[in-house]
């Protein structure tokens, strides 16, 4: 899959995904004005333009980069599965995709609801599911 930020500074190739999730947790929606559409893209993602990329340590676990001459949101990164998770919007050719998840179920503002209909996971069962052994405080 190819993707690419607004100005075309940075490029990114990932291998083929078709799940989406929605991220409705308070850093996703104070980080781009709503929910986070995401696709999980594993370790196997390739940038180029790498220099033109800004992360910023958003948690103790991960990191959010952007593009530093456009503002685009390139990615959530998670530190120790060295996961990248990207914003769906960057991939311009959504055919086969299906939202199939949504995470911090528990703080979705109440003005906006999807009629899909997908797994829906509270603060506690995404730390349950995603967050590393050893981290068991969520």
């Amino acid at each position: 899959m190819q993707a690419q930020c607004l100005c075309g500074s940075v490029k990114v190739t990932a291998k083929e995904q078709h799940q989406v999730s929605v991220c409705h947790c308070g850093i996703c929606r104070r980080w781009g004005g709503g929910p986070l559409f995401a696709v999980h893209c594993g370790q196997d993602v390739q940038f180029e333009g790498r220099e033109f990329v800004t992360d910023y340590s958003s948690s103790e676990w991960a990191n959010r980069g952007f593009c530093r001459r456009c503002g685009t949101h390139m990615y959530y990164h998670l530190l120790d599965a060295n996961e990248y998770i990207l914003p769906a919007g960057l991939f311009q050719d959504e055919a086969g995709m299906a939202l199939t998840e949504q995470i911090f179920i528990d703080q979705k503002p109440a003005f906006y609801n999807f009629r899909e209909q997908t797994e829906n996971l509270t603060e506690a069962e995404v730390f349950a599911k995603y967050a590393p052994a050893s981290d068991s405080t969520g």
